[in-house]
């Protein structure tokens, strides 16, 4: 029988058990597939620890690469034998097999290996919108990117250099600063030691920048507005460091008729045609050597727990990978 990681309360990585599991026929509309990478993402520990609200019992993670072994009815674009990848849909992608809804996997272009897509779905996806739909950028532009050496920033890193876009990354440890740098990071601020709103206003001659990305939170806000320039966007997509608090809106006024936004990928890529556009524009950039995202760190899938720790504590850099 199949195993899956499953949890029945929230709470610490201890709440994590694994499980054998039962996995049946896919239905009408749905597709089996045997998992060979799972990729490991910060907005898990949300679903585990009940920062993000669940039903319970549940399966855990959101994307994954993998091998169709059946398909359902009705199931035209994907076909017994393919390789595919995902992200989003129900939880559950921290099990060797599942049975997936088929509108959401994407065929893998030759090129891309498995443990690539599953490293990217999520984070090179999350990039994609945040640079080409979000903030639509422009070659010559300056940004501001904080955890430039986080799972989501290394690949940002390498995106904003494919755009000719200038990036100022913040990290928190100079060995993290340098692996942004070394992916194509233009400056880097290491916030553990540095005023990063101070750098960032040296390095743009005072100005300011026109969008600032944010996967951190609380421990980032409010100073990122200070880094705008008047009627700059400040786009939270995470929150690492815990949610942002509530504030007065007064404040966007004071700091320069300054914009928030809270987007999700889940919200730009709920079309399938939306989404398959998103992957083939990352996938390209694969292809034409622009883009890299091989796993700095590997963990048995039973093993979640420990990833889990390793990824709270700030000890892994880049993308991690669990292996079925």
């Amino acid at each position: 029988m199949p195993h899956a990681i499953r949890f029945r309360q929230t709470g610490s990585r201890d709440v994590l058990q694994w499980e054998d599991v039962a996995v049946g026929d896919p239905g009408p509309g749905e597709a089996r597939v045997r998992h060979t990478a799972i990729g490991l993402n910060y907005i898990d520990t949300y679903h585990r620890s009940g920062l993000y609200k669940v039903a319970l019992p549940s399966g855990l993670g959101t994307e994954a690469a993998g091998v169709v072994e059946a398909v359902g009815s009705g199931v035209n674009e994907i076909q017994v034998g393919d390789r595919v990848a995902y992200c989003g849909g129900p939880l559950g992608a921290y099990s060797e097999v599942r049975v997936m809804p088929a509108d959401s996997l994407v065929k893998l272009p030759e090129g891309v290996s498995d443990r690539a897509a599953a490293t990217l779905m999520l984070k090179g996806l999350t990039v994609q919108y945040l640079f080409r739909q979000t903030y639509r950028l422009t070659s010559g532009e300056t940004i501001l990117f904080h955890a430039a050496g986080g799972g989501v920033g290394l690949i940002a890193c390498q995106w904003a250099r494919a755009l000719g876009v200038t990036m100022i990354g913040t990290a928190s440890s100079d060995d993290k600063a340098a692996l942004a740098k070394a992916n194509g990071c233009t400056h880097t601020i290491v916030y553990t030691r540095e005023n990063f709103v101070e750098r960032v206003k040296e390095i743009t001659g005072g100005k300011g920048v026109p969008v600032v990305y944010d996967g951190v939170g609380k421990d980032t806000f409010p100073a990122s507005l200070d880094c705008l320039k008047p009627r700059g966007l400040f786009v939270s997509f995470g929150s690492a460091s815990g949610p942002v608090a509530a504030f007065d809106l007064g404040l966007l006024a004071q700091k320069g008729s300054l914009y928030v936004t809270r987007p999700t990928l889940a919200t730009y890529a709920a079309a399938r045609a939306d989404l398959l556009a998103m992957a083939e524009e990352m996938f390209s950039l694969v292809q034409a050597g622009k883009l890299k995202n091989d796993a700095r760190q590997t963990y048995a899938l039973k093993d979640a727990a420990q990833a889990h720790h390793d990824l709270e504590s700030r000890r892994t850099t880049g993308s991690t990978l669990l292996l079925p």
